[in-house]
This record gives structure tokens, C-alpha cells and sequence, in this order.
């Protein structure tokens, strides 16, 4: 069974398969943040570490549950126990330290950690998550983790004098923690890496921290590389060089102006594909949705295309989250039986 084969769901009806799936967050339940308003509350002796364990956990089954709903081949939990996605993994990495937010953009406020001495391996960063997620999952679960240069680019270093040489040992350190999850069944993974679209011109650096990751890791885990934004014609075509199997783009925000970018015929990883916008609450409708598929249609035949939202959907109201989702997955199974009867070729055009 290849890798992406794998995920095909014993039931699936149609020939074709495009796998479906999300980018990681989820908008979490009012009340999970009521919970950690008790949890950071000094004067809320009843709500203990316990409650606050319970509390993540119905949290992580609910939404896990929500996206099997949806029709998902693919599902996590929305990351219901990360906040930010720098400040998760800097928790619970040696070396660093936490010395107070600094302003991002007008009232915004980013808890931006450093690096104050040599980073290590301490502890299990999303074993819990990834192995509870499993048990309640009907599904293939995927695992959504920062990647290190973004964690590199992210934080102030006072250690190494280098971001370079601080995202390499990062990289190590992922590397470690990709080895356990992989032991314990992961085979989806998919690196964050948003701090790329910022600084193209490191994208050779980038490609090193993947090597790094990915050095000993099973043939058969899917390893899928997430970039926001950015132009993305200044990374490609050298992101054909990264160990990836497949590179996530967000182009439904942009209307899809870069998809030529990627439509020159020698882009060899899978194409994951954002088509649907995170960043507004309209739910595009099946029959948009379908027109936006058509564009990854246009770079990577049926079997090389991965249906995805734009980005994590935290931000949206969390009923507008899952009617986006649902309309994708629906989209994307009108679409395989439309390739199944011959109604439209490989370039999305009706025939």
C-alpha cells in the first residue's frame, strides 16, 4: 500500500481518491476557554491540574469526533492543547525562556520566547496528544508540528549568535520527537514552516532542517511541508529538492493568482491544496469549492491532490469552521465521481 493510499477509507465509493484533510487548528469550545481561565486563575483553587487535564481531553474528543462528522479521510484534534504555535513547542524545549509579551501589531501580543542556553530533548512534546487522538479517532490521525526554522525565526536568540545554526539543532530536536510519534503509529506529519514566506531566501536552510527531520524515518510516513503565504515563486522550483511528499499551499485567500506559479509541469511533490478561505466566515458553496479544486487539478493529476482549508481555522466561529469543512469534503467526493464518469479531464475542463 503506498503512503498515500493508505488513507483511502474502506468505504470510500469512488474510483478516484483525493484525499481530505485539515492544516491542524480548530476554533476550540467556549467552554475549554472558560476552563483555562479557571486553570490561570490564582484565586481558583477548585479547578486543578486534574480538571484542567479533563477538561483538554473531552475538549480533543469532541472536536476529533466533529471532523470524523465531516467526512474527513484525515483528522486531528485541532490542536485543542496548543495556543500559539511557537509558545507550545518553547515550553517544553530546554533552553528556553519565557521574559514577557512583546506588541506584534496594534493591541496584539505575541509571548515571543529566547534561546538562553544550548536547546535539548526533554521531554514528549505531542506523544499525549497524538496517542488519545488515535484512541478516540475512527480515522487516520495527522500530526501538525512547528517546524524549526519557524521556531528559530520566532524566538530571540541569546545562546548561539546564529539563527542558522539554532534552527539545525531544532531540527535534531524535532527529529527526536518525530521518532516517537513514529513509533508509536504516526504516519501522517505535516512541518509548519510560516516563518518561510517571511524569508524566502533561506528556503536552502529550510531544506537542511527537513533532511534532518526526516534522516531514519520510515518509508512509508507521509511527510507533508505547510507554507503560508508569501511569494511563492521565490521558493519554487527549489522546493522540489525538500524530502517532502507533499507541499501545502493557501491560495484560495489570493484567488489562486500564484497557482501558474506551480503549473510548469515539474512539480514533483503532492500538491495539499487550500480551498477554502480561513480568513472570512462566508462558507463558499460546494459548486466554489469545486471550481477551486479544479485549479490543483491544473499541477498534479487526481492521485497527487490533497484537499485542505487555506490554513488552521481557530479564528472562525466554530459552527462557520465546520460548515466550510463539510462543503469541502462534499466538493472534493462531487468532483472524484465527476472524473470517475469522464465528465471533466485531468485539467479540470468539462469535456
Amino acid at each position: 500500500m503506498t503512503g498515500r493510499e493508505r488513507f483511502r477509507p474502506a468505504d470510500h465509493s469512488n474510483d478516484h481518491f483525493l484525499l481530505t484533510t485539515v492544516v491542524g487548528s480548530y476554533p476550540k469550545p467556549t467552554w475549554l476557554n472558560r476552563a483555562r481561565d479557571l486553570r490561570d486563575d490564582d484565586d481558583s483553587s477548585d479547578f486543578d491540574a486534574d480538571a484542567w487535564d479533563e477538561a483538554v481531553r473531552d475538549a480533543s474528543r469532541a472536536i476529533t469526533h466533529e471532523h470524523e462528522h465531516t467526512g474527513l479521510d484525515v483528522v486531528c484534534d485541532g490542536e485543542m492543547r496548543r495556543e500559539e504555535m511557537v509558545e507550545f513547542f518553547a515550553e517544553r524545549i530546554e533552553g528556553y525562556e519565557f521574559n514577557g509579551p512583546v506588541k506584534v501589531w496594534g493591541h496584539n501580543y505575541f509571548d515571543k520566547p529566547s534561546v538562553v542556553s544550548e536547546v535539548a530533548y526533554d521531554e514528549p512534546w505531542l506523544l499525549d496528544e497524538y496517542e488519545f487522538s488515535t484512541d478516540v479517532a475512527q480515522r487516520p490521525v495527522k500530526v501538525p508540528i512547528t517546524g524549526p526554522y519557524t521556531l528559530a525565526s520566532w524566538s530571540f536568540d541569546e545562546e548561539y549568535g546564529s539563527e542558522e545554526t539554532l534552527a539545525y539543532e531544532l531540527a535534531d530536536l524535532v527529529n527526536e520527537e518525530l521518532s516517537r510519534l513514529v513509533a508509536a503509529g504516526a504516519r501522517y506529519i505535516q512541518i509548519d514552516e510560516p516563518a518561510l514566506a517571511t524569508t524566502p531566501d533561506d528556503h536552502a536552510i529550510v531544506g537542511e532542517c527537513l533532511e534532518r527531520i526526516v534522516a531514519d524515518l520510515p518509508d512509508d510516513v507521509r511527510v507533508g511541508l505547510h507554507v503560508c503565504y508569501g511569494d511563492y515563486s521565490r521558493i519554487y522550483p527549489e522546493i522540489n529538492d525538500y524530502p517532502i511528499d507533499e507541499f501545502d499551499v493557501e491560495l484560495a485567500n489570493g484567488d489562486y493568482e500564484q497557482i501558474d506559479v506551480f503549473a510548469d509541469g515539474d512539480f514533483e511533490p503532492d500538491l495539499a491544496l487550500g480551498v477554502v478561505d480561513v480568513h472570512t466566515t462566508d462558507v463558499e458553496s460546494v459548486e466554489q469549492i469545486e471550481a477551486n479544486i479544479c485549479e490543483g487539478l491544473t499541477v498534479v493529476p487526481p492521485e497527487r491532490l490533497t484537499i485542505s482549508p487555506d490554513c488552521g481555522v481557530k479564528l472562525l466561529p466554530r459552527n462557520v469552521a465546520r460548515e466550510k469543512i463539510e462543503n469541502m469534503v462534499r466538493a472534493a467526493r462531487n468532483v472524484e465521481a465527476a472524473l470517475d464518469a469522464g465528465e471533466i479531464d485531468l485539467d479540470c475542463r468539462t469535456v
